[in-house]
């Protein structure tokens, strides 16, 4: 029965998801057949030019980078869910994201002098050498914090005090230095170019492939940590190795989206209750795909519920995300009750 319920619902995760792909693709201020689209993607039809551009160069590379990025971004919830074993833990409580906001401030106002609009690489290396200084502050005190609740308050407070030196930098810069910033934090995929798509791959694919490697370790890990040192899992290691899997994940994400709000903690959870397991070797793929979908549509959302003004992805995903995340604490409190 279980293993007809994970066929199903991975089935179930790539027939949506193609469905998503082809519906973001079709619809928007030019309308798209399905046929032509169809036509475009895989016998590289031009005789509509037009299309062609809309296709390949706009839409296309959008919906792709969303898909990567937002199973990545399901994919470290559920790292950091394992981690803290706490299902409403995620990947941005390790201050990830406020790191890389205040790097980017910082690079910002630096780099205002130098260039009158600061290149998109600029913007992308910024974002994601702070996410992983922020990592690496918070690597220093896992090894020192055996307690994962206070290891979860530091991470807090570490994003508090990034973002509180980032509104003091705001507040004494000019306008027009903090212009590509704004944009940054409100979270998109609107300026994806194929280049950021070859690059989250080059990140995201392989640290997948990692992840699902080591799901055994991480099961075990689950079931107590003195469950998995009785298999010989090295516990410090397995979580410095957690949390840095966690940080590229993220960082890629917050690199080329900016800050996405809930997908880490509401995905993986959805994902969970329809598997009715937390086994990683069926969470890892499920939660990857199920981020995808999220994303895609979320995405789709953002961009054509009120066009031609476009949402931000995190007010799309936190209108979606945060009524997950509240259910989750309503029904782990009843749990408990019980």
């Amino acid at each position: 029965m279980s293993k007809t319920r994970n066929c199903i619902v991975f089935l179930l995760f790539l027939i949506l998801l193609i469905a998503a792909v082809i519906l973001s693709a079709h619809v928007g201020s030019v309308s798209i057949s399905a046929k032509d689209i169809i036509s475009i993607v895989f016998r590289g039809d031009r005789s509509n030019s037009v299309a062609y551009n809309i296709i390949w160069k706009i839409r296309l590379p959008r919906i792709v980078l969303a898909s990567l990025l937002g199973g990545a971004l399901s994919l470290s919830g559920f790292l950091i869910q394992t981690f803290f074993r706490n299902p409403i833990a995620g990947p941005f409580v390790l201050g990830i994201s406020s790191g890389a906001k205040l790097f980017l401030a910082i690079t910002t106002i630096i780099m205002t002098g130098l260039f009158n609009q600061m290149p998109v690489s600029v913007t992308v290396v910024a974002s994601f050498v702070g996410s992983l200084l922020s990592l690496l502050l918070v690597l220093l005190f896992t090894g020192k914090v055996r307690n994962m609740s206070i290891l979860l308050v530091i991470g807090i407070m570490i994003s508090y005090i990034c973002s509180a030196i980032t509104d003091l930098l705001i507040n004494f810069a000019n306008d027009s230095d903090i212009v590509n910033l704004t944009h940054w934090s409100k979270g998109t995929f609107s300026a994806a170019t194929w280049q950021d798509v070859y690059i989250s791959a080059f990140i995201v694919l392989p640290t997948l492939l990692v992840v699902f490697l080591a799901s055994k370790p991480m099961g075990a890990y689950l079931l107590g940590e003195g469950y998995a040192k009785s298999l010989g899992v090295d516990i410090k290691l397995f979580r410095i190795f957690l949390v840095l899997l966690t940080g590229v994940l993220s960082s890629c994400v917050a690199a080329f989206a900016g800050p996405i709000s809930f997908v880490g903690i509401a995905v993986p959870h959805i994902s969970r209750q329809l598997l009715k397991t937390s086994k990683p070797i069926l969470m890892i793929p499920a939660s990857f795909l199920c981020g995808a979908l999220f994303c895609v549509l979320c995405d789709l959302a953002a961009r054509t519920l009120f066009a031609p003004t476009e949402l931000s992805i995190s007010t799309v995903t936190s209108a979606i995300g945060a009524p997950i995340v509240i259910w989750l604490l309503i029904s782990r409190r009843r749990k408990n009750e019980v």
